[in-house]
């Protein structure tokens, strides 16, 4: 159509029809959508491909058919995108092609002229057109249309589809470069009304995107640079709540590639003011975002502006740790990364900060833990600053009403002052000399708020439990002195309740729970329940021993499952003297019953006597009731090997593979336990039977099972420290299974 041929015979035909058929054909069937991607693919390609002088006197007629159609309210998101991409060559077509005589100029991209000229030359002729050029700038007249197209232009970067918005931003980009000063300020002016707090995420997205594309082809004057760049602060951390997750991520993104087309296109004397604000932004999006294309992209654009710019603090050092591929592993940004990155100190208080604006309270429980476990890494990088300040801040929101916040708060002190208490070792201090007499009274009362206000029911309860056992286990390590307080008592009955209502608890939280549970279990009992004389309260003792044993009966699997745990958890002052009634519970809940299976408890009540044998050690004159001796051992054994042959078998499958694996996993631990300290109380019946049936295991159809009785089997074969006694057939065994 644009041959000079063709144009004088057909182009007018050929628009009339284009436009008949946008007029009057409707987007209702696929048919009409077709028919109306066709006919605006072909429009915006002549306006596109054909000579100016031959389309303008169309151009208006055009844009009144477009006008009439309301295209952009269409449900279809192919015609709404060509209608952005016709409206753009529009507006070019409107106006004169000519370069902005003010458009900001970084200087010569050429390496072979960089090199040929000095750096003092480049500097002083290159950062910014010359006067005089501004003054030559011609004046000439801007058609009305061009108002219509940027208008249509600023609407399609408010799109809800990605493709529109971006294609609106480089109409944006393109239509800006011809015309003045003045009107392309107010290009800038209207996308800088994009980034607002009433916007939606979409405008926010296509107001980054369209800042990039200026500032890319020098549109965006580095006047305004103190306008835009505390927005693209604010784009960079975007992250709008929306139900169960949240939007955000595309606007993070694009703030990510308008700070790379700022370093192509500035001189690092224009954004020296900014650059600790973008460096700092940069890396805690590459380090703490969620999603892995914004880690990506902000460790790109962060490179990029350390190559060009050169003036990033640390930028080659942080490179080579935070590259494009070390942040695609979410665990490694948060606890090994961002370590690093917080050494420096141009970063550390920027990053702690955001991790409590930001991550604390996200709406991800992943990421609330994540950003609780940095915390604790941090802090030897700041210790007084999350003494005074963080902690404080902490608490507050540890007892607020935002749950999320509560549950990464309650998490975070936790963590903090574990690590305060880490640090003190270092110097003999305790915790109480590093955080204030307000900040312990406050730890302390956490869970008396929260279960005064009833917060430890429902769904929320299902966040506050585990939390609160991790501050349980968290303050207990840290030898908090809550000795002989009735705090711990409060604590003991807050355990054994939520060990007693694992079954109310939805399935996908009650292992992470019941692990909560036990860690804070074992820590409370090993700080608060030895007296000085390194034994155990009795009246304590009797009263923990006789509840869990006693929880071993009880008709609720978890409850059981629970109570074998925590009797497997309990330190050796607390077990010493209870032995038999713990090793008695346990072996009889071993047993398979007729009414229920209790595979799961099984398995549990398997692991526990392991754990309690370890805790208790071997004493061959010992006592049966303290430790493991020739009197228990056989029994120990006898109920591990016959949970070695459980088959169980429900709706589930083969749910009896738990009970073996954790007999196994028993087995091999009991037996290296006592060959290093009294090899003479092992039979060679024992060891046959247990020999024999892991080979059994080695064998059978399940191949997790095979690959686990395999593992133990040739790590007790080639066991030397200690060696294994009584393996039969041993050197014909190695000889087959060479090490």
């Amino acid at each position: 159509m644009t041959r000079p041929d063709v144009k004088q015979k057909c182009l007018g035909d050929f628009l009339d029809w284009s436009l008949c058929i946008i007029s009057q054909t409707s987007d209702q069937s696929l048919t009409d959508v077709r028919v109306l991607d066709g006919a605006l693919q072909s429009l915006a390609k002549l306006f596109k491909h054909g000579k100016r002088d031959d389309l303008l006197q169309y151009a208006p007629t055009v844009l009144q058919c477009l006008e009439q159609k309301h295209l952009l309210e269409s449900s279809e998101a192919i015609l709404r995108k060509f209608s952005v991409k016709l409206m753009q060559r529009l507006g070019l077509n409107f106006l004169k092609p000519r370069l902005a005589a003010w458009r900001y100029q970084r200087g010569s991209r050429s390496l072979a002229a960089n090199l040929s000229m000095s750096q003092t030359a480049v500097t002083a002729d290159a950062v910014t057109p010359h006067a005089d050029t501004r003054e030559q700038e011609e004046d000439f007249d801007i058609p009305e249309e061009v108002e219509t197209v940027i208008e249509h232009l600023l609407v399609g970067l408010k799109d809800k589809e990605t493709v529109v918005r971006w294609s609106a931003a480089k109409g944006i980009g393109r239509v800006t470069g011809r015309l003045p000063k003045e009107l392309a300020d107010e290009v800038v002016g209207s996308l800088l009304d994009c980034l607002s707090f009433q916007e939606t995420d979409n405008a926010w997205h296509g107001g980054c995107l369209a800042l990039a594309e200026l500032g890319r082809r020098g549109l965006l004057l580095p006047s305004r640079l103190t306008d835009v760049v505390p927005l693209i602060i604010k784009s960079l951390i975007y992250d709008e709540k929306r139900g169960a997750c949240s939007v955000g991520s595309t606007v993070r993104d694009a703030a990510c590639y308008v700070c790379w087309s700022f370093a192509r296109a500035y001189e690092p004397t224009e954004l020296q003011p900014f650059v600790t604000q973008i460096a700092s932004a940069l890396l805690i999006t590459a380090v703490f975002d969620r999603n892995v294309n914004c880690r990506r992209a902000a460790s790109a654009a962060f490179q990029e502006n350390v190559g060009r710019q050169g003036t990033f603090p640390h930028g080659i050092d942080i490179l080579t740790a935070a590259d494009y591929y070390a942040v695609g592993n979410l665990n490694s940004c948060y606890l090994n990364i961002s370590v690093y990155i917080a050494s420096f100190p141009e970063y550390t208080n920027a990053m702690i900060d955001h991790l409590i604006a930001m991550k604390i309270n996200h709406w991800d429980s992943v990421i609330r833990e994540l950003a609780s476990k940095a915390l604790h890494h941090l802090t030897p990088q700041a210790p007084d600053y999350m003494a005074t300040t963080v902690l404080p801040k902490l608490l507050t929101m540890a007892v607020g009403i935002d749950l999320h916040g509560r549950h990464g708060a309650i998490l975070a002190c936790a963590e903090v002052t574990h690590a305060l208490y880490k640090l003190g070792l270092q110097t003999n201090r305790t915790v109480v000399d590093m955080i204030s007499s307000e900040c312990v009274d406050a730890l302390k009362n956490i869970h008396q708020n929260l279960h005064n206000r009833k917060q430890y029911r429902g769904f929320g309860g299902e966040l506050m439990r585990p939390a609160v056992c991790s501050l349980i286990e968290k303050l207990s390590l840290s030898k908090m002195p809550f000795k002989n307080d009735p705090l711990i008592a409060e604590w003991q009955q807050f355990i054994d309740d939520t060990i007693r209502t694992l079954h109310l608890v939805s399935s996908g939280v009650k292992d992470s729970m019941m692990d909560a549970v036990i860690a804070a279990l074992s820590a409370l009992c090993e700080e608060y329940y030895q007296t000085q004389s390194g034994q155990a309260d009795p009246q304590i003792q009797d009263a923990l021993v006789s509840r869990y044993v006693d929880g071993l009966k009880s008709p609720q699997i978890l409850m059981r499952c629970g109570s074998a745990l925590a009797l497997g958890c309990l330190p050796r002052f607390i077990i010493s003297g209870k032995l038999e009634q713990i090793l008695e519970g346990l072996q009889q809940m071993c047993t398979v019953t007729q009414e229920a299976s209790f595979t799961e408890a099984r398995r549990d009540a398997v692991k526990a006597i392991s754990q309690v044998c370890v805790t208790v050690g071997v004493c061959v004159q010992g006592s049966p009731d303290s430790a493991l001796c020739g009197e228990n051992v056989a029994g120990v054994y006898d109920t591990l090997l016959k949970n070695i042959n459980d088959y169980t078998t429900d709706s589930r499958g083969d749910i009896g593979a738990w009970v073996r694996e954790a007999a196994m996993t028993s087995l091999m631990d009991v037996t290296l336990l006592v060959a290093s300290t009294a090899p003479e109380i092992l039979s060679s019946d024992q060891m046959r039977c247990m020999m024999c049936g892991l080979a059994k295991q080695a064998a059978e159809k399940i191949d997790r099972s095979r690959a686990h009785a395999g593992n133990i089997f040739l790590r007790l074969l080639h066991s030397t420290e200690p060696a294994v006694p009584h393996i039969p057939h041993r050197e014909e065994v190695l000889a087959i299974f060479p090490v």
